[in-house]
């Protein structure tokens, strides 16, 4: 390939030997968790059962001929040999083995946060005059990059429209189109995307199908059900501690290779680049993701469960009356759970507002944070947090009312705890609104 910094499909087919080179998943890929069991380990330097951090910004080499053989391509990471950490870096490459493995995909690249893994994307699948379609109900950063940044920055226009009105995706397409966008679990409204029927749709127009997986990591798996690139924001479930920022870009070896050109690709020159010391805490917590994940859906279930017969208008995915809770039974991996996310909508934000005050501040159900996956619960109001670039009308249309609180649901403490201490602050906060139905 012209101009690239490694010859195509060389540092990825060779370097992820255990991947299938003419199809998109792993040849022994059964599930997320199986994947990553199946994917190399990395041993240290001297032996050890941890991998090393190599912290180095640049790297030497012992002849002046090598180095123009690595910029040339004749030489890269598939045989250890390392030009610069925001080219390659030998911690990076191996977490990004790892979410490869976790996606089923030919490769990944690790990003400095879920936003830059975002727009490296979108930067390098389309051009100036190009089109996007998108969910109408994405995390707002997401929103406002594609209604304000791209169009003004890069000339890339968005539709966006209701991704569970097929025919209106289908009409929504362009000749310019070259990505539709939209999250597995939206956010912060948990409605589940036919991942099937909407990459169907697209790839009938040759148009690339990207899926924010964020909140549904190990339980859905996007690019087995059709998509061609899974987006994560690292920061939030698979590290599990609210202590990095971090994103990832799972997809094919030319997708990867390409966002590494020399001259053209987005993650080479813009530079979203992760500290190695960041991947090495990322790599160490990935093992157990599936038996978080597991608990995490555990207690939102039983919670949603239990809030629906307290009268509460509850919104969760693995809820039988839930719009698409027969489509999400069809497409997720067994044994995981529904996701760890619910919403309760207290119609006004005065009144999401109060509650969320009683489960911090009197009964330390959960903290008022944005942000999901930590270990302990974590409440936000959306409308005015998370999703606060959209305005009144999109907010609307995305079906964020005003009262509408999203709880990422911890695992802290026993299940009957937390239970009891939301139970206590539904009761004194009822006994300050007597009047009102909770």
């Amino acid at each position: 390939m012209e101009g690239s910094v490694l010859p195509c499909k060389r540092p990825y087919e060779e370097a992820y030997g255990e991947f299938c080179k003419k199809n998109k998943v792993m040849k022994k890929w059964v599930d997320p968790v199986q994947g990553l069991a199946n994917a190399r380990h990395e041993f240290g330097e001297h032996g050890g059962v941890n991998m090393s951090i190599e912290a180095s910004a640049t790297f030497t080499v012992m002849e002046p001929e090598t180095m123009k053989k690595m910029f040339s391509g004749e030489l890269g990471p598939e045989r250890d040999f390392y030009i610069y950490s925001r080219h390659f870096n030998p911690t990076v490459l191996n977490l990004g083995r790892q979410m490869a493995a976790l996606e089923g995909t030919e490769a990944a690249y690790c990003t400095s946060s879920g936003m830059s893994a975002i727009s490296s994307v979108l930067s390098q699948l389309c051009n100036h005059g190009d089109h996007v379609v998108a969910s109408r109900c994405l995390y707002g950063g997401t929103h406002a990059l594609l209604a304000h940044f791209l169009p003004r920055a890069c000339g890339v226009s968005t539709t966006f429209v209701d991704i569970h009105r097929l025919e209106d995706v289908r009409n929504a397409i362009t000749p310019s189109t070259k990505v539709l966008y939209f999250e597995s679990m939206s956010n912060p409204t948990l409605a589940v995307a036919d991942i099937p029927s909407l990459s169907a749709i697209a790839h009938e127009k040759n148009v690339k199908v990207v899926v924010d997986n964020t909140f549904a990591p190990v339980i859905l798996s996007p690019a087995k059900l059709g998509a061609d690139v899974v987006i994560h924001s690292i920061s939030k479930y698979i590290s599990g501690g609210a202590d990095v920022i971090a994103g990832a870009i799972c997809g094919s070896a030319n997708l990867i290779n390409s966002m590494m050109d020399l001259h053209q690709g987005a993650l080479m020159l813009l530079g979203p680049t992760m500290n190695p010391k960041v991947a090495f805490e990322i790599s160490e917590r990935l093992p157990h993701l599936g038996l978080r994940m597991k608990e995490h859906c555990h207690r939102s279930y039983t919670y949603a469960s239990r809030m629906k017969k307290m009268g509460l208008k509850v919104i969760y995915p693995g809820l039988e009356d839930h719009p698409q809770y027969a489509l999400l039974k069809s497409m997720v991996n067994s044994g995981y759970g529904y996701g760890g996310m619910l919403c309760v909508d207290m119609e006004s934000e005065e009144r999401a507002n109060m509650l969320m005050s009683h489960l911090q501040n009197y009964t330390q159900f959960g903290l008022m944070a944005v942000s999901l996956g930590y270990y302990e619960t974590l409440m936000s109001c959306s409308g005015s947090s998370t999703s606060s670039e959209m305005n009144e009308e999109e907010k609307e249309l995305a079906g964020i009312s005003p009262g509408l609180i999203r709880m990422s649901i911890g695992y802290s403490g026993t299940l009957e705890q937390r239970w009891s201490q939301f139970e206590n602050a539904l009761t004194s906060m009822t006994e300050v609104l007597p009047s009102k139905r909770m």
